[in-house]
């Protein structure tokens, strides 16, 4: 499979990075995967964690370098990941379970699926526009379907951090949304990020990726608007990028490739 891949992280003005990323590939199929811990539970890094290790587990673990079902394999594997995250708090006698929002996507066939729980979000790129991303799990973004808010009303409203669906936190209240296919495009990008990333940035100015040939560059430019609007509040501030087409550098392998980003590292 040909494509460019990067992705990076900024810890922000918080205590802790509770966030993580990573991506995984064979020759018929790519996997990217990002996590945003909740500051408000207990151990939210571990939640994210397990999210991402049990999505690099299952793909390293494809008999065939693909999946059978694309949407069964999202879903089982994020439902995985959520009862992973119950049974470790259970275990380690936590007293509560840690909690994480999660998005993954799956490119396989000349198409990419993509499913979420919470508001880390996916962003197909295509044309110098965002052609799909994901509705969020949250009670603000419940409002503005309401028309109780504007859009706009929820990057800055003070209730946006209030999630309504996560990997572990509630045990009876996790659901994974799994998105219908999408046909990809030769030059399409695909973009994973976190709230820290996206909500202090307008898509036009997301889109900036799909125009430049400084993709790790632009990428890290981005992250530090982001940083520096939010200011001392700013979030932990994670995204993944990939670039698909002819033009990228092919990566052939014999067996699952799985790369997992390193916290405050960028590559």
């Amino acid at each position: 499979m040909k494509f460019a891949i990067h992705q990076a992280n900024h810890i922000g003005g918080r205590k802790y990075n509770q966030d993580r990323v990573g991506y995984a590939y064979t020759n018929d199929a790519l996997l990217l995967v990002l996590a945003d811990g909740m500051g408000g539970h207990l151990h939210g890094e571990i939640a994210a964690q397990i999210a991402v290790y049990t999505f690099m587990r299952a793909f390293s673990r494809l008999e065939s370098g693909r999946t059978k079902e694309p949407e069964v394999f999202l879903r089982a594997t994020m439902r995985a990941g959520h009862d992973a995250i119950i049974d470790y708090a259970r275990e380690q006698n936590l007293g509560g379970s840690p909690g994480t929002t999660c998005v993954a996507a799956l490119v396989q066939d000349g198409k990419v699926w993509f499913a979420h729980a919470g508001d880390s979000r996916f962003y197909l790129l295509r044309q110098g526009g965002v052609h799909s991303v994901t509705h969020d799990h949250s009670v603000v973004q419940q409002w503005a379907d309401w028309g109780i808010i504007s859009p706009e009303e929820m990057r800055t409203h003070p209730d946006r951090n209030k999630i309504t669906n996560c990997l572990g936190g509630v045990e009876d209240m996790f659901y994974a949304e799994v998105a219908p296919s999408v046909d990809m495009q030769d030059g399409d990008m695909l973009l994973l990020c976190s709230d820290g990333f996206w909500s202090p940035l307008e898509e036009s100015e997301l889109a900036k990726l799909h125009a430049t040939s400084y993709l790790q560059t632009t990428l890290g430019e981005l992250i530090d608007v982001a940083i520096y609007r939010e200011g001392a509040r700013a979030d932990n501030t994670t995204a993944v990028v990939a670039r698909l087409g002819a033009a990228e550098m092919e990566h052939a392998t014999e067996s699952p490739v799985c790369i997992i980003l390193e916290e405050g590292a960028a590559a």
